[in-house]
């Protein structure tokens, strides 16, 4: 096979639909949008949720609960995890970025006691669960708030 003779697979390509070019193309005069109306103007139609002047239905429904826009969200790290690190090694959130086992630091890391720690940390996080926090220092690890 050459590049001149590549072709795309039958049935991937359609040939685009010109309305309005004449009665013969079966898409002529009024171009598939049928007679008078709304619908037929151009720049017709209704925005979205429009249900014709009766009170849509996102209105009718009762407004429920509130949105905290100072609220703080964590990216969440388990002890099970931080066994990949090797002993003594001194845990950031820049290393845990950079290991790839968080993505996004977002407001600050919480460590919490999902699994088991083996390994001899030193760990620094915004947050930590208690139980992660005696299960660090039962480990001989250390950890700092920060």
């Amino acid at each position: 096979m050459k590049l001149h003779e590549l072709q795309p697979s039958e049935g991937s390509r359609h040939v685009r639909n010109r309305v309005g070019r004449g009665t013969s193309s079966g898409n002529g005069k009024t171009a598939g949008r049928g007679q008078k109306g709304q619908k037929s103007r151009s720049g017709g139609g209704v925005r979205l949720g429009f249900e014709g002047g009766q009170t849509p239905l996102f209105m009718r429904l009762p407004k429920r609960g509130f949105t905290n826009i100072n609220r703080k969200e964590y990216a969440v790290v388990n002890l099970d995890v931080l066994n990949k690190f090797e002993d003594g090694t001194e845990v950031t959130p820049a290393l845990l970025v950079e290991s790839g086992i968080i993505k996004d630091e977002k407001a600050g890391i919480k460590v919490l006691a999902n699994g088991e720690l083996t390994k001899k940390l030193s760990v620094k996080a915004a947050k930590f669960s208690k139980s992660a926090q005696t299960a660090i220092e039962n480990a001989g690890g250390s950890i700092e708030v920060i």
